[in-house]
């Protein structure tokens, strides 16, 4: 073909260059460049993929909005990360490790939806056969679940645009290929091409489409600079300890990107998570709390729960300081020893950290800075803080203790869930109470911990 000209794309971002490089200058990575063969797109004869846009030019408040609706999934808890439900129509990229169940929830999440709905399975990487064999062992009713194998893009549209599915999911995403890109299957053109396309028709008949992504070696959605703009919600998969999968949203235009969905995977598939509690706090006594750990409520989204801070802090074997932390940023656990250094007189510059979160969650807001350093200093003087003791705020590199978001609410559950002990920071609008203990710096905050 004389069109077919070369190029060079990153594997990791989609960057394309016109002559391979050997570091990508968008995102960095090493030897990532492969080389694609592409035919460039004519002016003219262009193919119209505009047809879901209405192109016509009137004033936003005369648009309707009405076309839109939320379908239940069958899971409150992938409902809560969604936003209230499925969004009609949208398109899911959802992504996590291998095993790790996107498959079986989007079997399941069918199944139920199927009861009112037609919907289409695609699958790229199993037969039917495997396909009925997962579902009858989770026990799924079936008979209502259009199948469809087959990872040409073209044929693919001429049977959704038959069957107009209600809701469509594509496992996955990278098995997908169109005759239109000159590349290999699973290449960052092809993805980006397939994603497009059924994107668009997809909200052209007003469906729902859940993309499937393979996940990269560094625990990235493979292609994500190019697919993540393409659709409306991005949700990703994580494992935590004892077996618990959590799902959060990064990207979401239908809802909060702060909802995060917890499941336990046992032989009939995945369930929801009721009771946070359960796995993120440790069953022992109000008496049997050993040294290092604290107590701490989070929020996240419209839940809140309270979660076991573990620090460990020993003699380093070299004279340096080395931190071990990867449920909390590595960044914080160092500045908070530093300020426990410099305004609570402990010396940590010669000592190996650890920290970890039981159950696994990772903890990003800034409210866990005053537990992580209540369980420092409890570790390294080998006391024992009490066990009905929680305790959050952010901490300044002054040593005060600031306000945080929420603290009415996660005073409350922690009050829910037995503990009498409330350390805070100082606050006017906060009720104070007989358990509040309000402290305005780090020094006064471990003395009424320890005095208690």
């Amino acid at each position: 073909m004389k069109d077919v000209q070369l190029r060079y794309v990153c594997s990791e971002c989609g960057h394309t260059e016109s002559k391979w490089a050997g570091r990508c200058p968008e995102c960095g990575a090493w030897n990532s460049f492969e080389e694609e063969s592409f035919v460039p797109e004519k002016k003219a004869g262009t193919k119209n993929v505009s047809g879901v846009i209405d192109s016509s030019i009137k004033r936003l408040e005369e648009v309707s909005s009405d076309s839109a609706v939320r379908l239940a999934s069958g899971y409150d808890e992938l409902d809560r990360v969604l936003g209230g439900g499925v969004m009609v129509p949208s398109s899911v990229l959802i992504g996590g490790d291998p095993g790790i169940g996107k498959s079986t929830l989007m079997l399941e999440m069918l199944s139920y939806l199927s009861l009112n709905n037609d919907v289409l399975y695609v699958s790229g990487e199993e037969s039917p056969g495997q396909v009925r064999q997962r579902g009858e062992r989770l026990g799924l009713p079936l008979s209502n679940i259009f199948i469809y194998c087959d990872t040409r893009l073209e044929m693919l549209e001429q049977t959704i645009e038959k069957l107009k599915p209600r809701v469509i999911v594509v496992d996955s995403l990278q098995t997908l290929s169109t005759a239109s890109v000159a590349s290999l299957q699973g290449s960052p053109n092809q993805v980006r091409a397939c994603c497009l396309a059924l994107s668009m028709l997809a909200k052209k008949i007003g469906s729902s489409i859940f993309f499937v992504g393979h996940v990269t070696k560094d625990g990235n959605i493979a292609g994500p600079k190019i697919v993540e703009h393409m659709v409306d919600t991005v949700l990703y998969f994580e494992t935590a300890e004892n077996g618990i999968r959590l799902l959060r949203a990064v990207k979401n235009r239908f809802g909060s990107v702060d909802e995060i969905g917890l499941f336990e995977m046992d032989s009939k598939g995945l369930h929801g998570l009721k009771d946070p509690t359960e796995v993120f706090l440790s069953s022992r006594g109000e008496d049997e709390l050993p040294p290092g750990i604290a107590f701490t409520s989070i929020v996240e989204g419209s839940r809140t729960f309270v979660v076991e801070i573990q620090a460990l802090v020993v003699p380093a074997k070299s004279g340096l300081q080395r931190i071990y932390s990867d449920k909390v940023d590595n960044a914080r656990v160092s500045r908070v020893a530093a300020i426990l250094e410099r305004h609570a007189g402990l010396r940590l510059t010669d000592q190996d950290i650890y920290v970890n979160v039981a159950g696994g969650v990772k903890l990003n807001d800034v409210s866990i800075e005053l537990p992580l350093a209540m369980a420092l200093y409890s570790s390294k003087i080998n006391r024992s803080l009490p066990g009905s003791l929680v305790s959050f705020g952010e901490l300044s590199l002054a040593g005060e203790v600031r306000n945080v978001p929420f603290m009415e609410r996660k005073m409350k559950a922690s009050r829910d869930l037995g503990f009498k002990k409330v350390v805070a920071p100082y606050a006017k609008n906060i009720r104070s109470d007989e358990g509040l203990i309000a402290v305005k710096s780090i020094k006064t905050a471990i003395k009424s911990a320890f005095l208690i």
